[in-house]
């Protein structure tokens, strides 16, 4: 199995964990943030120097890809493409939303036809967010929703839904349905990253290190000369 260094940023969690053989050898964080300029340095320094006291060749860095925030995702963003130049090593994007749903599904009981519905917060009554079933599979593609009574009716009058994320507390008022429910106190964190880094590196899906940007970018860079980048 692969070494991979995972490096989450997309809220005002900083976290770093290093995987291997499908398990978390190394892994610190800081929710006092966002301190993302101050820790993430710190944190891939100690995790690169886990790693290479313990003779374990790094593969691929993985990176939350967003949505988030911008200063956060851009800060993790650079960072693992310092690594991947650096140590000749290949970069994963990692969606934010995904990420949210990897300790729900694996610590939550869930409905066999339960949806999921991680939400990344925006502003007032808005938020960023998608609809998967247990496999990770999009019911819905990630957008910004302003969420109201109607925004989410047609997905829980066929379905238990379960809100989670820093957006999803606020939501609840509004939803207001016998069919969702609130899971609290999960946010996007390293240690979760490796299995669907790992899915990835089966699959080679890899980013291109040199244009790689976060969720927040994608629209405006796409209207760029490459020459600016």
């Amino acid at each position: 199995m692969s070494c991979i260094i995972n490096i989450e940023t997309s809220t005002d969690v900083c976290s770093v964990s290093a995987s291997q053989d499908g398990a978390v050898i190394f892994n610190e964080e800081d929710s006092e943030g966002p301190n993302h300029a101050v820790k993430l340095g710190i944190f891939v320094d100690e995790a690169l120097s886990f790693i290479d006291s313990h003779a374990i060749p790094l593969d691929a860095v993985s990176v939350s890809s967003g949505p988030g925030s911008y200063t956060g995702l851009r800060i993790g963003a650079s960072m693992a493409k310092g690594i991947c130049y650096g140590r000749d090593v290949k970069l994963i994007g990692i969606p934010t939303l995904e990420l949210l749903c990897v300790p729900v599904l694996l610590r939550q009981e869930l409905e066999e036809d339960a949806l999921l519905c991680p939400m990344i917060d925006a502003r007032r009554m808005e938020v960023y967010a998608g609809i998967y079933d247990r496999s990770l599979r999009p019911i819905r593609p990630v957008q910004a929703d302003v969420v109201e009574a109607e925004t989410y009716k047609a997905f829980l009058d066929e379905h238990p839904v379960y809100f989670f994320g820093n957006g999803a507390a606020k939501c609840m008022e509004a939803i207001n349905h016998p069919n969702a429910h609130l899971i609290e106190n999960i946010v996007p964190q390293a240690k979760w990253m490796f299995p669907l880094a790992e899915k990835r590196i089966a699959l080679e899906q890899y980013e291109d290190v040199a244009y790689f940007v976060p969720f927040y970018l994608k629209d405006f860079v796409a209207k760029m000369p490459k020459i600016l980048l």
